[in-house]
């Protein structure tokens, strides 16, 4: 996350996402691993998906439920946006591909692809039809 995004509130943030409550499917499951037996026999461990998109996270960083559903919020918010960015990068990159499929060749690559034909033309002429030679 950057320090542009650290100043936004939450609230803001999932706003601008169009990311809303209502959206949100929340589950508080039983957390596991170090911490103690307190961390193995307490929910405070959340589940957090979003409905429309799908994308789901899971938050167990601290040991209270109430900052864990708030740095869910967080991690969802980073996972759409980083979605977002990889949908508009994927199309940058079609778009360059297909740029560099239509480019005309450059001038060394025609001599490359020239020699590269007269070489394998002069192998293909030395062969010798069946019967000749032997």
């Amino acid at each position: 996350m950057n320090d542009a995004e650290d100043s936004v509130p939450l609230e803001e943030r999932m706003a601008r996402l169009g990311i809303f409550e209502e959206d949100l499917q929340e589950k508080f499951v039983l957390g596991s691993g170090p911490g103690g037996q307190n961390i193995n026999k307490t929910a405070n461990c959340v589940f957090l998906k979003h409905l429309p998109s799908g994308t789901h996270v899971k938050c167990q960083e601290t040991r209270s439920r109430a900052a864990n559903r708030i740095r869910a919020r967080e991690l969802l918010c980073d996972s759409i946006e980083s979605g977002a960015r990889a949908g508009e990068s994927e199309e940058i990159q079609t778009r360059e591909k297909a740029r560099r499929r239509n480019r005309k060749p450059s001038a060394r690559a025609k001599r490359r692809n020239l020699e590269t034909k007269r070489r394998r033309s002069e192998v293909k002429r030395r062969r010798g039809k069946p019967g000749d030679g032997d």
